[in-house]
């Protein structure tokens, strides 16, 4: 089979396949996370971005226009980094497509060009050996090779088979990939998506062609009926009726069958304002604003009867619509909007003035679209966000970039602990929003954070080597320390600290599988070997970490 062109249905049904793949590979891909804490779910980050993708995408026959609530769904439910950068090759994808009824190879070709171009912008720091490499050298190595013959299952088996040979090469470009003995997860998941477009077109059909479960987004709900309260005996009624209406001619007896559109409109003019009317063949369609809709009434039925009518008291809904204005919450200057892995530090940060925490679970996982409606329920001329997940910082960059009509900054925090201390340095009776931005960013710069959890697999670093279940302490994505229980693991993951000595300042965040009576246990161990540090425990109920420790 040799396809030449792609239309938007076309498309719809490659993009299913593609997630069909993925979600064949899922627990594959996530696997393989080269760090041993199971709080970067790849394989799952991407296929929540391509089914929400598929869930804005309405059914288009020409591929422009398919692409354009596709793009913007993919881009609104991206989760995590592999996410994120996924959701801006597709944006690429669009852009180049936007006015294309139908893609051919060439079309194709230059589409994937502008889409790793557009990845590779959206990322503050491209690190190489990724998602960003493998699309840009897949296609960057056939580019001159595709001409008018070729089809288009030739150029993706030939993107397919160079991004393939690119990843194999992956683990030479991270250090971190190398010594975990893998390819990189995110590059593996975008060629699984391609892979599987392919595979449609080839006649391999992964999905269930009569499965509803990924539906076009809603349209916008109707609205809510109006508040009659805001119109009673004493209202001044000066604006009148919204009268709308489609009227048919009729040609039985006792109907006028003179029916001349233009001195209907001059005889409508004579009655309101606002007025559009347009005949089609024997319907006639009218909107006219007026204070008079009986005499309207009576003279549209001399030539025929409604079809539909819709008539709505104009001053209850401004009477209303003020009503609402005036009780609207004053604008705050500063909003807050914070990401944590627990119900209880969720409601510890809103305790801190943080205007909305978000709950992400224990992976942390939220989307653009999450963070969009945070800030647009934040009523506040300035957002700040605090990622408090490296995972969760390439959202909060895109939602940045999508928010309209609120300034938006993302303090980069990495871990829940950064978070608390940024908070902390926040002047909340400050009208400078300026300086309560620094404050916050000088608050979290210094932090060390050293987290203890259970390893998720077994890995080795050279240095250490840790087997399923084991307990370990991380910081910064590197392995401190293996120790026989989790207190054990965080004794020995501070001494590996360099300036521990230093460090004045000491939260510890107790998870929800360690109990008071072992919180009292770390403090006399901690009393004796760090005197000098002062020490806060609370209990941050994380399901992931046993320990989270923020040291200033």
């Amino acid at each position: 089979m040799k396809t030449k062109r792609i239309d938007g249905e076309l498309m719809d049904k490659m993009f299913r396949n593609g997630l069909a793949a993925l979600i064949s590979a899922e627990k594959q891909l996530n696997d393989l996370n080269v760090f041993p804490v199971a709080d970067g779910d790849t394989g799952t980050n991407m296929r929540l971005t391509l089914e929400n993708g598929l869930r804005y995408a309405k059914p288009e026959k020409e591929a422009g226009a398919y692409l354009k609530g596709f793009s913007e769904g993919a881009l609104l439910g991206a989760r995590g980094n592999s996410g994120v950068i996924l959701s801006q090759i597709f944006k690429g994808i669009y852009t180049h497509l936007a006015r294309c009824a139908a893609a051919n190879v060439g079309d194709l070709r230059n589409a994937f060009i502008v889409g790793y171009k557009t990845a590779y912008s959206a990322v503050v720091h491209p690190a190489e050996g990724t998602i960003l490499t493998v699309s840009r050298e897949g296609i960057e190595h056939i580019r001159n090779q595709i001409d008018r013959n070729t089809s288009i299952e030739e150029m993706l088996s030939m993107y397919v088979a160079e991004m393939k040979k690119t990843l194999s090469y992956t683990p030479e470009m991270l250090d971190v990939l190398k010594e975990a003995g893998v390819v990189d997860s995110g590059a593996a998941g975008y060629i699984t998506i391609v892979e599987g477009m392919l595979r449609y077109l080839y006649g391999e059909t992964l999905y269930d062609s009569s499965e509803t479960a990924i539906k076009p987004a809603a349209d916008a709900a109707p609205s809510a009926a109006p508040d009659l309260s805001a119109f009673n005996e004493d209202t001044l009624f000066e604006d009148g009726y919204c009268m709308e209406f489609i009227l048919q001619l009729m040609r039985t007896p006792g109907y006028d069958q003179n029916f001349r559109l233009n001195i209907f409109i001059s005889e409508l003019q004579l009655c309101g304002n606002s007025l559009v009317a347009v005949q089609d063949g024997k319907r006639v369609k009218v909107h006219i604003h007026t204070k008079h809709p009986d005499k309207i009434i009576a003279m549209s039925q001399r030539f025929g009867e409604f079809l539909t009518f819709k008539l709505e008291n104009m001053q209850l809904q401004h009477n209303e619509h003020i009503r609402m204005k005036q009780s609207q919450p004053t604008k705050k200057k500063l909003a807050v909007i914070a990401v944590t892995g627990s119900e209880k530090m969720q409601k510890l940060f809103v305790g801190l003035g943080c205007g909305n925490a978000i709950n992400g679970g224990n992976a942390m996982n939220v989307s653009v679209e999450q963070l969009v409606e945070a800030a647009a329920s934040a009523n506040a001329g300035t957002v700040v966000i605090l990622p408090n997940n490296k995972n969760v910082l390439q959202a909060a960059l895109q939602a940045e970039k999508v928010i309209e009509g609120t300034a938006v900054r993302v303090i980069p925090t990495k871990t829940e602990a950064e978070g608390y201390f940024a908070l902390g340095m926040d002047i909340t009776d400050s009208e400078d929003t300026e300086y309560r931005i620094k404050q916050m960013a000088l608050g979290y710069r210094d932090v060390v954070t050293v987290s203890v959890t259970a390893a998720s697999k077994p890995y080795s670093s050279g240095k250490f080597s840790c087997d399923t279940g084991d307990m370990v302490a991380v910081s910064d994505d590197e392995l401190l320390a293996v120790g026989e229980d989790s207190i054990g693991a965080l004794i020995n993951g501070l001494s590996a600290v360099p300036d521990i000595e230093d460090r004045e300042t000491a939260v510890i965040f107790r998870g929800s599988g360690e109990s008071a009576s072992r919180e009292e246990k770390l403090i006399k161990i901690l009393g004796e070997t760090y005197p000098d540090i002062e020490v806060n425990f609370i209990d941050g109920g994380s399901g992931l970490y046993n320990w989270i420790v923020g040291l200033m």
